[in-house]
């Protein structure tokens, strides 16, 4: 694999508001159908960069010394034991780098950066379902949500 670049952001080395707009558009684009609306991805990094008066968390992103090809975003939770410290709630790579170990790369550091134990959430047809399992996660608990009503 290449050397790539990874850098990471907290609430203390935070990213720019136009480094955020550009890292959530990058989410946005490569999560495609299993990614959220845009400003979901702009609220899980306000929330991660503390911008909300949340707990806090990080992004690390992965560049090839011209452009961004691949984020992680992990949110603290604030609890222990019964609900795991952290939630990896976005992870994604360039389409064009896909295969070649980025993914792995920006997991390996989200595991090493995190304090405590990390949750996310995967749709069973999602192909970065291997990487997961690969990487330790193992599937405690069938999801379930009831959305209420939402303005």
């Amino acid at each position: 694999m290449k050397n790539y670049n990874y850098k990471i952001y907290t609430p203390v080395d935070k990213l720019s508001s136009v480094e955020r707009i550009g890292v959530a558009n990058f989410l946005f684009e490569h999560l495609g159908k299993y990614g959220d609306k845009l400003k979901d991805i702009k609220h899980c990094l306000d929330y991660a960069m503390k911008e909300v008066s949340m707990q806090g968390g990080f992004v690390i992103t992965c560049s090839d010394n011209t452009s961004v090809i691949g984020v992680v975003a992990v949110n603290e939770t604030g609890m222990s034991g019964y609900i795991p410290e952290n939630i990896l709630v976005y992870i994604a790579t360039h389409k064009k780098y896909r295969g070649q170990g980025v993914g792995k790369a920006l997991m390996q550091n989200a595991i090493k950066y995190s304090k405590g134990d990390i949750a996310l959430h995967v749709e069973g047809g999602n192909p970065a379902k291997s990487l997961y399992e690969k990487s330790g996660f193992s599937h405690k608990y069938f999801e379930m949500r009831y959305s209420g009503s939402k303005g």
